[in-house]
């Protein structure tokens, strides 16, 4: 059985993957332990681009399975990656950044992991952060 801390982790993991192929063994291997995972690019100016951020990780978790259309799912995953933005924020403020979301369920424990470097030209920052919320466990489609 997985915690909160271990979903949290297998979400961290996810997003700080550099190649689209890590990504993919990550997700299978977390599939495996019934992990459902979902990972998706973002970038642009961090403080102007919130509301794409989020949308992005609904979307995408919708598209995996990790969560279907309705109010309760949309607005876990929507303050997930609120909460994990709000980390991010004060060292992006104005700034452009790039990264990768990475979104982790099992059973009621859903995280959302942000992993992103900002800054200007060659001076880059490297940030995360990372949200989570509960929902009831009898959800998760598979991607189905």
């Amino acid at each position: 059985m997985f915690d909160s801390v271990d979903i949290a982790r297998c979400a961290v993991k996810l997003a700080i993957t550099s190649t689209r192929a890590e990504e993919e063994q990550e997700i299978i291997r977390m599939r495996e332990k019934q992990i459902y995972a979902v990972a998706v690019d973002v970038g642009g100016n961090i403080i102007d681009t919130i509301h794409v951020i989020i949308e992005r990780a609904i979307m995408a978790s919708r598209k995996a399975g990790l969560t279907q259309e309705s109010h309760v799912q949309d607005g876990a995953i929507a303050g997930a990656a609120r909460e994990a933005i709000m980390q991010i924020a004060a060292k992006a403020a104005g700034l452009n950044g790039g990264g990768k979301i990475g979104i982790t369920r099992h059973k009621e424990h859903l995280s959302v992991c942000i992993f992103m470097s900002i800054g200007l030209l060659h001076l880059n920052e490297v940030v995360i952060g990372l949200g989570h919320r509960s929902l009831p466990e009898n959800i998760v489609s598979d991607g189905k």
